[in-house]
């Protein structure tokens, strides 16, 4: 709303409360934009922490899994194995849109762990290890992807939020006050506006005589 005053005549008083009615409605669609947004960032949220314990198992997994090839063939052994994918790693990245913010999915898929030729024994536990490691390296670009679109989330909530506010604690209140303002000076107006129709009236009946006297027949 600009700085200057509406002047008090009833153009003013209805762009002022048309104006009204447009904040009015631009924070119904800011509160439900704020729930939504809070609504996808904890389904984010649930999803992240499923992913954080697939994780997590997936690094005990991989732990046991080396510490089992070292075991069998010490650290030269494992170091030594040449364990290889049969295709290159395929990385995906896609956009999906919510409430006009781009988030991120990504995928990662290393392949299959193919073990060059050596004894059976070592190439199943070479092979286990690679699985194991590639498991949570997978997860890990999972997770990446899934952290960059709550935080974009999440900003988009702060937006929202300011702007929320800014209308409900500082533009709004301060268009109801200029309303109280301006309807209090157009019921001055019409006051006064009475009091004169009034006092033109009152001469014009007293210099006529008064009320004409009832004709007797």
């Amino acid at each position: 709303m600009a700085d200057e005053r509406v002047s008090a005549t009833r153009a003013g008083w209805l762009e002022l409360r048309e104006e009204r009615r447009v904040y009015s409605e631009g924070y119904s669609l800011l509160d439900e934009k704020r729930m939504l947004l809070a609504a996808e960032i904890l389904r984010g949220l649930r999803v992240h922490e499923q992913l954080a314990r697939e994780h997590e198992l997936a690094l005990g997994g991989a732990r046991e899994a080396l510490a089992a090839l070292i075991a069998a063939g010490g650290c030269d052994g494992a170091e030594s194995q040449p364990v290889h994918a049969p295709r290159a790693p395929r990385f995906e990245l896609h956009w999906r849109g919510f409430l006009g913010v781009r988030l991120p999915v990504a995928t990662l898929e290393l392949g299959p762990a193919v073990p060059a030729a050596q004894p059976l024994e070592a190439a199943a536990q070479a092979a286990a290890c690679a699985r194991a490691f590639q498991r949570v390296i997978e997860l890990g670009a999972r997770q990446a992807a899934l952290e960059a679109s709550l935080l974009r989330l999440a900003g988009e909530y702060q937006r929202a939020q300011r702007r929320a506010r800014a209308l409900e604690n500082v533009l709004i209140p301060e268009l109801d006050l200029e309303l109280g303002r301006v309807a209090g000076l157009l019921e001055a107006v019409d006051q006064e506006e009475a009091v004169r129709v009034r006092r033109a009236v009152s001469p014009r009946a007293a210099a006529g005589g008064g009320t004409p006297a009832t004709v007797r027949r």
